[in-house]
């Protein structure tokens, strides 16, 4: 494992996930994680899946004003809502209470850094971000960034992502996010438009298993 030091040097070219979450967690047997610098092709039987990771410096923050959507903090009483919002946002991906849960016990976990936006007029949610501090490397990390598809296109990913961002600054050195890049709805260019910079593509190579 590199040092903090290192890391903090070139987070986005160094791993392809915050430093926090590569001491804890290995890499699964039959996948490699490559940085593009490094990749030489897809070995024969194998798939390969493209991630980007972003950085932002916290140095000039975006303004975003809604006339729609407000943003609150979202308490425990409210896991199951952002369970719920971030399941209608997926068709191949879902996430219990009981790991969100799980969430709010590591280290990294700070209440005022999960939040849902409700729309003002209905007051039904409409999105709900989640990020994480490393109080270790001064790296905050953008988690679950979840707009339901009625409201997509609508400002309210924007507004998650700005509140955040000014939630961390003063508590962050800098601020990492990463996803897949061939995702349709282009989470990538969210973040950019947020003032996340970086070029970082990470391919994640797994072994497709026979049956």
């Amino acid at each position: 494992m590199i040092s903090v030091s290192e890391y903090k040097k070139d987070p986005c070219g160094t791993l392809s996930i915050p430093y926090y979450k590569a001491r804890r967690i290995g890499i699964p047997e039959g996948v490699r994680v490559v940085h593009a610098r490094d990749f030489n092709g897809v070995p024969d039987g194998c798939a390969d899946e493209l991630y980007f990771r972003l950085l932002h410096d916290l140095k000039e923050l975006p303004e975003v004003h809604s006339a729609r959507f407000a943003v609150r903090t979202a308490g425990v009483e409210d896991i199951p809502l952002i369970a719920d919002i971030i399941d209608r946002s997926y068709e191949d991906m879902s996430v219990s209470a009981e790991r969100l849960l799980l969430m709010r016990e590591c280290a990294e976990f700070s209440p005022d850094l999960w939040i849902v936006a409700f729309d003002k007029e209905s007051m039904l949610a409409a999105a709900c971000g989640i990020a994480e501090l490393d109080r270790k490397t001064g790296e905050g990390s953008l988690e679950w960034i979840q707009v339901l598809p009625g409201y997509r296109r609508r400002g309210a990913g924007s507004l998650i992502v700005a509140e955040l961002l000014d939630r961390l600054r003063g508590k962050a050195a800098f601020v990492t996010v990463s996803g897949k890049q061939r995702d349709p709805l282009r989470p990538e260019a969210l973040y950019r438009k947020c003032g996340f910079k970086g070029s970082d593509i990470w391919h994640v190579i797994r072994e497709i298993k026979s049956v």
